[in-house]
């Protein structure tokens, strides 16, 4: 299978949400987040460490769009249909195109987090992957401390596969970290 020559939207929506690809001109706003959340995020992504300018944040949005383009990562920025403020992003990373299974990031910016709306987004992306992608395994890996990213894993009803013990590095140290694995897979 060519995924190039795949065909699937490049948005989808929720009650509260509009999620979609990203596009150049994103920048400014993807900076403005990273910078309310980097204190947040920095424990646990290493994504926007190196971030440091609204030049730098055009700049990878309009490498994501073409990864997009190209099939090499699907990226979604997260909007509030309300006010269309840039809420945060989900990231599927295709594991496999000819299973097809993928690896699941996300992150949401600090000023909207405990009001639901990275479960509401996350429950769209896994009918999205399902539905549009014909997926049949998707996974979420993240620190076996961050105990939100955990949460957030079962409460939309990912299961713990495992926990790979020693196998990474903690973001900006040489801590010797380990990986929580949890699926979802097609029945």
């Amino acid at each position: 299978m060519n995924q190039l020559l795949l065909d699937f939207p490049t948005m989808f929506q929720t009650e509260r949400l509009q999620v979609r690809k990203p596009f150049p001109g994103d920048g400014t706003e993807l900076f403005e987040a990273l910078q309310i959340s980097l204190t947040d995020l920095q424990p646990w992504l290493s994504y926007g460490q190196n971030i440091l300018t609204e030049e730098d944040a055009e700049a990878d949005v309009r490498e994501s769009h073409a990864k997009f383009l190209l099939r090499d990562e699907l990226r979604f920025h997260l909007y509030k249909k309300s006010d269309s403020s840039f809420l945060g992003m989900l990231t599927l990373h295709p594991a496999n195109w000819h299973i097809p299974s993928f690896t699941l990031s996300f992150w949401i910016s600090s000023t909207h987090r405990n009001q639901g709306y990275m479960t509401e987004a996350l429950e769209g992306l896994i009918k999205f992957t399902f539905e549009k992608l014909g997926a049949k395994r998707l996974e979420v890996r993240c620190d076996s401390s961050n105990e939100a990213a955990k949460r957030l894993a079962e409460h939309v009803g990912f299961i713990l596969e495992g926990t790979l013990h020693n196998d990474r590095l903690a973001t900006g140290s040489d801590e010797v970290r380990h990986t929580c694995v949890y699926a979802r897979t097609k029945k």
